[in-house]
């Protein structure tokens, strides 16, 4: 049991400093796997608007909408992610990106 322990240990210390980039990982693939649906509600709710309307709406919706996501939401799950402790780290990482791919596949994005 301790070998099993040292080893989940060691991983998650592996990860440790990549955190950031884990994060932005987790946030640009949540975004690629629910970026669609987002668009077609915002399409849905807008879609008696004039052209130009519309695509500035979309335009901000892409460039600062998700932009802004992936800038301020990376930040805080990297923390909350640093605020696991070790022996937890390392399988929740792996939890959750086989949780992601699991829905990307369902969703037909693989």
């Amino acid at each position: 049991m301790y070998e099993v322990k040292s080893i989940i240990i060691q991983f998650s210390q592996w990860l440790y400093p990549w955190l950031g980039e884990i994060s932005m990982a987790i946030m640009a693939t949540l975004l690629v796997i629910y970026g669609e649906t987002i668009n077609r509600m915002l399409k849905r709710q807008i879609s008696g608007l004039h052209f130009i309307l519309r695509t500035l709406l979309f335009i901000l919706l892409c460039a600062f909408g998700y932009g802004a996501l992936l800038v301020y939401v990376t930040p805080m799950l990297s923390k909350l992610l640093a605020s696991v402790g070790m022996i937890y780290l390392g399988p929740l990482v792996l939890g959750i990106f086989i949780t992601l791919g699991t829905i990307a596949e369902r969703k037909n994005r693989i």
